[in-house]
């Protein structure tokens, strides 16, 4: 008889790489599958995953169903440090493949390539208060369970561990389900705002 292991949320290690890599792509659409959309399917893990990884390691954790990891939460518990690390440390190892655009970004790749090469534009003085920030995502079938809500808690206690009061996250305003998700666990949106794009927090304390 065949037994198959339980699906855990544990630490990431290098060896997820290729699976967090692919969990982002195909959740970067809004939360839905965005590869084929750009040049490299690459660009969106690189920016949204990737420096995450080769900065703070110790803050992501990967949902894993047995046999691969099928989502993660990770981020930075400090936003500020993190964008000085990112342009001294993560942009000279990508920077080459994805040249900064001429002039002002006429395209949405091309406004991506311009926010991975200015990281700093990550840092708002607005959202001081709630220093860290995250990004998490789940593969489709492994959504509506609760792992959402349980990787939130697993990062949520290792920002405490850390002394890190509070949280934030940016998301498409556009993006309804993952906003109610959000509420769901209480989060609160934050006095400030971009273009499309709705910024949320909560206290690390939060029990979720």
């Amino acid at each position: 008889m065949r037994h198959t292991r339980a699906v855990e949320i544990r630490p990431y290690r290098d060896t997820d790489r290729d699976d967090v890599y692919d969990i982002c792509v195909r959740t970067a659409d809004g939360g839905g599958d965005a590869r084929g959309m750009y040049s490299s399917d690459d660009l969106m893990p690189d920016l949204f995953a990737g420096p995450y990884l080769h900065l703070e390691p110790e803050l992501a954790f990967v949902l894993d169903d047995g046999t691969r990891a099928v989502g993660y939460v990770l981020g930075t518990a400090n936003t500020a440090r993190w964008a000085e690390r990112h342009r001294a440390e993560w942009l000279p190892r990508v920077a080459d493949r994805y040249p900064l655009p001429a002039g002002e970004p006429s395209t949405p790749e091309e406004s991506l390539v311009d926010l991975l090469h200015h990281p700093e534009r990550n840092v708002h003085p607005e959202l001081a208060d709630h220093p860290a920030h995250l990004h998490i995502d789940l593969l489709p079938g492994s959504q509506g369970a609760g792992h959402g809500r349980a990787l939130i808690r697993t990062y949520l206690a290792a920002l405490r561990e850390r002394g890190v009061p509070a949280v934030h996250l940016g998301m498409l305003t556009a993006n309804t389900p993952a906003r109610a998700f959000y509420d769901r666990l209480g989060f609160r949106e934050l006095p400030f705002t971009v273009p499309d794009v709705t910024y949320l927090g909560a206290p690390t304390s939060l029990a979720v």
